[in-house]
């Protein structure tokens, strides 16, 4: 029987408004089986948020002795806040041969890349078409003030100076092609001889037939 492939950690990343939260959501609608990692939160849920769905909320206290156990994968604080990516969950799928999405920036992916795990990670950046189609995205959706728009663009910069430490980097021009070659990268890399247990009992059965038939 072949054995079941480790499952992938994608670590999904981009400038904010480059597209990398739709692209996740499309990849989890092209292969229901993908799951998606849930952050732990020190910040409090907002009206609406349920507790392991958007986040994991813990508390400061909880959210450290998760970090000093190993028990985050990656973890940073930003505006006052931890948001850190749970390691027993991630572990778990990855162990039953289900792949996992993580929706964070480079500095996350640094960290997952080095952590016991990284030999399952695919890293994929997406660039924005152009700097003003990126800044049109972040003011056509509405959701932040002029300010914060400003700020996001400011850190974009900083952002896109990662892209050569990324296995794949994409041009998000229209979104169906992006959608497309997300879907060739994860197929292929399922793929991989490495990613394929079963492979050497195969080739085994197939040189016992061999010389069963023919000596």
């Amino acid at each position: 029987m072949t054995e079941t492939r480790r499952g992938l950690l994608i670590i999904l990343s981009s400038p904010s408004g480059a597209g990398k939260t739709t692209m996740a959501r499309r990849l989890m609608a092209w292969d229901r089986s993908i799951a998606f990692s849930v952050s732990a939160t020190t910040r409090p849920p907002r009206p609406g948020e349920v507790d392991g769905r958007e986040y994991h909320f813990l508390s400061e206290a909880d959210f450290d002795a998760l970090v000093d156990s190993g028990g985050m994968l990656e973890h940073a604080r930003v505006f006052g806040h931890c948001y850190g990516s749970p390691r027993a969950p991630v572990e778990a799928a990855v162990a039953d041969g289900r792949d996992v999405i993580f929706d964070i920036d480079w500095q996350g992916g640094q960290q997952i890349r080095g952590s016991p795990l990284g030999t399952d990670v695919v890293s994929i950046f997406l660039l924005p078409p152009s700097i003003a189609a990126l800044e049109a995205r972040l003011r056509d959706r509405a959701q932040d003030s002029a300010k914060v728009v400003a700020d996001r663009m400011q850190k974009a910069r900083a952002e896109i100076s990662h892209w050569a430490e990324y296995d794949y980097v994409l041009v998000n021009a229209d979104m169906e092609e992006t959608d497309r070659m997300l879907q060739a990268i994860i197929t292929a890399e399922r793929l991989r001889r490495s990613r394929q247990p079963g492979l050497p009992a195969r080739v085994r059965a197939l040189d016992t037939e061999y010389a069963e038939r023919f000596g």
